[in-house]
């Protein structure tokens, strides 16, 4: 007996409309689907959510300094890796209004999660043909819970581009793979010479991939296995123009990519995996109990957004366990479709058809990256030591999405082959089934993780609020030097566009890990620097200790949720 479900006809980007259809109807419905996905976003964004940090303000002041044309930084400030692309995208935005602003830090990564959705939107149509399945991922994907959002919206280098990138990588191969020369024409036998569109457009497909990938060796490695994946689909089909002009033209769009990268690791002679692979825990220890259980069990749902803020219950991780079940499924079908498609491409119609045979092969080539994913996170020290937050790493698994649900959807709609349960009827109807729980669980998962993130925007918008009358009222004191916590630094820095400058400290006053070493030597520098800590913080109790200890070496203000001590 042969297991499988029905591949359906692929036209240019969908199927032939069936008697009744109305294709009408689904593109309007998809275009509300990513109105309301980015809807949603720009309405988090002008609530102040979700929640900034200082890392996200490190990235600010960045994009702070390149818009005045102070400084020109290639790496996250403190460390030699992960590209400041998304500083050099908020520049021009500074700029333009006058000042930095929240806001005008997040614009740039709301524009790239638009991208994405368009992305994945395309690059399901390219993959199945089937167009309600396109509005079904689109819906998906508009759908947001805390670690989502996060990724998508919080500028803290790397993950907002990431997805955008790798979605755009997979549908240039897609295209290079199915317009390749020569491809000979169903039933002759002889080569055809049709492409994708004009030479010179094909070529500049080459260079935007070779681009992209280098672009994305700088921003965060994170993308790589999408990077390989989508390149072995270039490799298989299009070996031949690799060895020519489209070949080298690829490499030094790759090479002009990556360029802020090799002039660095040239011109100081540092290697940036050293530093990728230190932030990875590769120098910590964690128990393979601990990173199984990260990695496996709550880094798909937190990562791939089925969980409620900071936690994942126990009915949530119900994602962990289909998961792999979804691989193995998607990889089987994929892999059989791969091997019993006709090389001919018999279903291709029109130059811009995708041939079976490249949709399975990308297909695979998304899945095959989606274990390089999640198996390179699980075997890390992150994946047992800080599962929670570092389940961001796995964010790039949503790029696969299309793979993983294919075949529930076609299972859904069509049920199995007769052939595979040897009776018409009975085992059809029993998959079908399934096939619509999966889904449905799918959709309710995300859509309450999202109901989930969206009760905190109050808390987060009150909390930003506080953070605002600091800063007023550190201005109207006259205070321009302060010594502040890790998390409270380069926000309050970036929130005053310097105007207050502030120096790490711990909790036990001694200097901390300072991003930016000028602001350290300014603060350093001043007569009598201010003192800032949250109310109830550990570091906020050691000077309560101090006051009391020397009564009147400080003077004390408060506000809501903020201690400052301004010394006498």
């Amino acid at each position: 007996m042969t297991v499988g479900v029905r591949e359906q006809p692929r036209g240019a980007d969908s199927p032939r409309p069936r008697p009744g259809a109305r294709p009408g109807l689904v593109g309007w419905l998809t275009g509300l689907a990513v109105l309301a996905g980015v809807g949603y976003r720009l309405w988090l964004l002008l609530h102040a959510a979700p929640p900034t940090n200082s890392d996200e303000a490190t990235m600010g002041l960045a994009a702070l300094h390149i818009a005045r044309g102070e400084g020109f930084p290639v790496w996250f400030y403190g460390q030699q890796y992960m590209g400041t692309l998304e500083a050099y995208l908020a520049a021009p935005v500074f700029a333009l209004a006058g000042g930095p602003s929240l806001l005008g830090l997040r614009l740039p990564t709301l524009a790239l999660y638009a991208l994405f959705l368009l992305l994945a939107w395309r690059l399901t149509l390219r993959l199945t043909g089937d167009r309600w399945f396109g509005l079904l991922m689109v819906a998906l994907l508009a759908l947001g819970s805390d670690r989502i959002v996060k990724n998508q919206l919080i500028a803290g280098g790397g993950y907002p581009e990431m997805n955008a990138a790798g979605a755009a990588l997979a549908v240039l191969a897609v295209d290079l793979a199915t317009g390749r020369p020569g491809r000979r024409s169903a039933g002759s036998g002889e080569p055809d010479g049709r492409t994708t569109g004009r030479p010179g457009r094909r070529l500049a497909r080459w260079a935007a991939w070779g681009f992209l990938a280098g672009l994305m060796l700088w921003v965060d490695p994170l993308v790589l296995p999408y990077v390989a994946a989508t390149g072995a689909i270039l490799v298989g089909f299009c070996r031949r123009e690799l060895y020519g002009a489209a070949g080298a033209l690829l490499a030094a769009a790759a090479v002009l990519g990556a360029a802020p990268l090799l002039l660095h690791s040239l011109s100081t002679g540092r290697n940036p995996l050293h530093a990728v692979l230190a932030a990875s825990g590769a120098n910590a220890s964690a128990g393979w109990p601990d990173r199984l259980h990260g990695g496996l069990v709550l880094g798909p749902g937190l990562g791939m957004g089925f969980c409620a803020p900071g936690q994942c219950a126990t009915w949530q991780l119900w994602w962990a366990l289909a998961l792999p079940l979804l691989l193995a499924i998607a990889a089987a079908t994929a892999w059989r479709a791969l091997r019993t498609s006709d090389a001919a491409d018999p279903a291709a119609v029109g130059p811009d058809a995708v041939s079976p045979r490249v949709a399975a092969a990308a297909r695979l080539a998304l899945v095959l990256a989606a274990v390089a994913t999640l198996g390179a996170y699980t075997v890390s020290s992150s994946a047992g030591l800080t599962p929670v937050e570092s389940s961001r790493y796995l964010s790039c698994l949503l790029i696969s999405l299309p793979a993983l649900l294919w075949p529930v959807w076609t299972v859904a709609r069509h049920g199995l082959r007769p052939a595979a349960t040897g009776r018409r009827g009975v085992g059809s109807t029993l998959a079908r089934s399934v096939a619509v729980v999966l889904l449905a669980a799918t959709l309710g998962t995300a859509a309450h993780a999202t109901w989930r993130a969206a009760e905190t925007v109050p808390a987060t918008r009150a909390a930003e609020a506080r953070h605002t009358e600091l800063v007023s009222t550190l201005r109207q004191l006259g205070v321009r030097h302060v010594r502040a916590g890790y998390w409270t630094c380069n926000r309050l820095t970036f929130t005053s566009a310097e105007q207050v400058v502030c120096a790490v400290v711990d909790d036990t006053l001694r200097p901390g890990f300072d991003r930016y070493p000028a602001y350290r030597r300014e603060v350093d520098s001043a007569a009598a620097p201010a003192w800032v800590a949250p109310a109830g913080s550990p570091l906020a109790g050691v000077l309560d200790e101090r006051q009391r200890v020397t009564p009147g070496s400080l003077e004390l203000v408060t506000i809501e949720g903020w201690r400052i001590y301004l010394p006498r």
